[in-house]
Order: C-alpha cells, then sequence, then structure tokens
C-alpha cells in the first residue's frame, strides 16, 4: 500500500513524520497500518536510532513536526535510557528503538498482520 492510499492530513503528517526520522538519520523506518487489527491506533511508525541520545533527537524531531501539524501528543515514554522510546498522537504511535531493543521486542513482527506501507516516495 502506498501512502496515497491515506486521508490527506493523515498523509502529510506521516510524510513529515519520516522526513523529520530521516532527517535525523533514522534508521529502518517503516510505517504500519494497523487500523484494521487495533483498536488503539491506525499506525506505527518504527525507526532505528544508534544509542538513547539518537532516540531522544529523533523523538524530539517527532514531537517537534506533531507541534507544527497543531497534532496533540497524547502520551510520551518518559523512560530513560531503555532503548525504546513511543510518542503516541492518537492515531499515530511512533516507536524508536535502539537496534538490541528492535531485536528483542521484534514490534515490526507482532504487527504482521497490519498492512506495510511503501514509504520510499517521502524521502
Amino acid at each position: 500500500m502506498t501512502l496515497t492510499a491515506l486521508s490527506t492530513d493523515s498523509q502529510t503528517t506521516i510524510k513529515r513524520i519520516i522526513q523529520s526520522l530521516d532527517d535525523k538519520k533514522a534508521e529502518d523506518i517503516r510505517v504500519l497500518d494497523v487500523s484494521g487489527v487495533s483498536s488503539i491506533t491506525d499506525y506505527l511508525v518504527i525507526a532505528t536510532g544508534t544509542s538513547n541520545p539518537h532516540l531522544k533527537a529523533l523523538r524530539g524531531a517527532v514531537e517537534a513536526t506533531l507541534k507544527e501539524d497543531k497534532i496533540p501528543v497524547v502520551g510520551a515514554d518518559t523512560a530513560h535510557d531503555s532503548g525504546w522510546l513511543v510518542v503516541d498522537a492518537f492515531d499515530f504511535m511512533v516507536h524508536l528503538f535502539t537496534p538490541i531493543m528492535r531485536e528483542t521486542y521484534r514490534l515490526d513482527l507482532l504487527w504482521k498482520d497490519g498492512v506495510e506501507l511503501d514509504i520510499e516516495q517521502c524521502k
């Protein structure tokens, strides 16, 4: 599925989130449409950072993008140096992992029934 299948507002925000993560050198960015299998959120954005400080910089970029788009952050993980940070914007949940934590939790596989969106068109 491509991003063009989304509503204009959702499409714009997801593209901006992807771009902000890419600008900050996030790795292995994936977007899953989980609207058909989750009552919690519609989209998961998953990315890898190289270290805990990198994750914090990525989270800051995501939160700045959401603020610019006037999308409130419903919740954010405040655990320090856990290797996994989450930003919940209701329709979007952004999960940021260190490589070890991403491999440990394998969120990509947990939500394998979600539909992966093609993000290459956003870069």
